[in-house]
């Protein structure tokens, strides 16, 4: 049997209103940014606050080390990852946020989204990654 044009993956670019609904959507991303060894990705939880990611991390993890600024004030170079995929059905969604990220100080954290962390122990370390981009891809049945 011929396969039917309907079954046929599509893929679709997503607009940036869709891409912050859908990572509005969820609570485990991924940070990706150089530690010094080269690109390395680092799984987190997250919430959504405008066009920034919220994210905490411990303070003695190789996160915080890598992305605190030299510089007051500054922001390091960053992107934020979040899927979904269906396996069996071939069909997902992928958004990519990239922008800086920098610390929160401690006024921030009290006016920021609130993220609760899954992991145990202290993750007093928060950081806002701010969109200069955001881009996404849906694969869905035609």
């Amino acid at each position: 049997m011929a396969p039917n044009s309907s079954d046929e993956p599509v893929l679709e670019e997503l607009d940036r209103a869709e891409c912050m609904k859908l990572l509005a959507g969820g609570t485990i991303g991924r940070v990706a940014f150089d530690d010094g060894e080269g690109p390395t990705v680092v799984p987190v939880n997250y919430a959504v606050e405008g066009d920034s990611v919220i994210f905490r991390t411990s303070a003695s993890g190789r996160l915080n080390r890598n992305l605190l600024s030299a510089v007051t004030g500054g922001e390091v170079r960053a992107a934020f990852e979040v899927d979904r995929f269906e396996e069996a059905h071939h069909e997902g969604w992928s958004v990519l946020l990239r922008g800086g990220a920098h610390p929160l100080s401690e006024a921030e954290k009290a006016e920021v989204a609130q993220v609760r962390p899954w992991p145990g122990g202290d993750r007093e370390a928060w950081f806002r990654l701010a969109a200069s981009s955001v881009t996404g891809r849906r694969l869905r049945r035609g």
